[in-house]
């Protein structure tokens, strides 16, 4: 009996301080490692929708040269005609937290036909706000807590 006791107290194994210390090291890590996370997300999300709208106006630049110079009226029609990401279906749809807001103007007299793409985050997926017409070259954003508009700076 003796010698259990014995071989009981020379065991080696953590002690109260060392487990402690392990624990702190631990949630240091992950007090660290979340919020980069979540920015490397956001980052992966604003790109995202960036490529979208390049992909979109590249689609509306297909459409209008089959139809006359006239734009898709929405995604649907995109969707149908020139193989838009089905993803895009319906009138606000979210791609990877950006909700996608399209808006199409008929050609009238003097006017030629017109059309925007709004991408605004959800809470939480992003921070940046984009905006791209046919009458621009580049697609806009801002960090303000508003949709992005012709008047905002280029990326």
């Amino acid at each position: 009996m003796k010698n259990l006791r014995r071989n009981s107290r020379n065991q080696a194994g953590f002690n109260l301080i060392e487990l402690m210390i392990v624990i702190a090291i631990i949630a240091l890590l992950i007090g660290i490692g979340i919020p980069a996370y979540r920015a490397m997300v956001n980052a992966g999300n604003e790109t995202s929708a960036v490529q979208s709208i390049q992909t979109i106006k590249t689609l509306q630049t297909s459409y209008a040269s089959k139809h006359q110079g006239k734009f898709a009226p929405n995604f649907d029609e995109l969707i149908k005609s020139v193989q838009l990401d089905e993803r895009f279906a319906g009138e606000s749809p979210v791609i990877n937290g950006y909700v996608f807001k399209l808006t199409v103007q008929e050609s009238s007299g003097t006017k030629p036909s017109f059309y925007s793409i709004n991408a605004d985050p959800q809470e939480g997926s992003g921070s940046r706000h984009f905006y791209f017409d046919s009458t621009l070259g580049v697609t806009k954003q801002t960090e303000e807590s508003r949709p992005a508009k012709a008047d905002d700076p280029s990326m």
